[in-house]
């Protein structure tokens, strides 16, 4: 996995192209968000950002990148922009509007091109 391929990652996370993110995933990718979900499965995966997706205009922007033979592990700056409120969002109640920026921490692991997989901390908020 190369730089150009991240981006190619972060660019279709970003235009809500669900099928073009979700392809780098490997079909029983684990995915650990901090403490607050863990969810298995490229589908469910993109079905989980199809609901985040529908309430936020997410945008992830690379700080940092470090690339190995079998991971990566990703700095990005985060945006939040509520489209649609979401007053019991388990992660912070939220309305139309506000705005909301993080630093997290990436752990990717990876085997033949996909990723298999991924770690997120929050790092800060901003």
């Amino acid at each position: 996995m190369t730089r150009e391929d991240f981006e190619r990652y972060i660019g279709a996370f970003n235009a809500n192209d669900f099928e073009g993110f979700s392809s780098f995933y490997a079909d029983d990718v684990d995915f650990q968000l901090g403490e607050r979900k863990h969810i298995v499965g490229r589908e469910a995966i993109a079905d989980f950002y199809r609901g985040i997706k529908a309430h936020f205009a997410e945008t992830l922007t690379i700080l940092d990148l470090v690339i190995a033979p079998d991971g990566a592990c990703l700095h990005v700056h985060t945006r939040f922009e509520t489209i649609e409120d979401w007053p019991d969002f388990d992660m912070w109640p939220t309305k139309k509007g506000d705005v909301r920026e993080i630093e997290s921490i990436i752990l990717y692991r990876i085997r033949d091109g996909k990723f298999t997989h991924i770690k997120s901390a929050r790092f800060k908020e901003l």
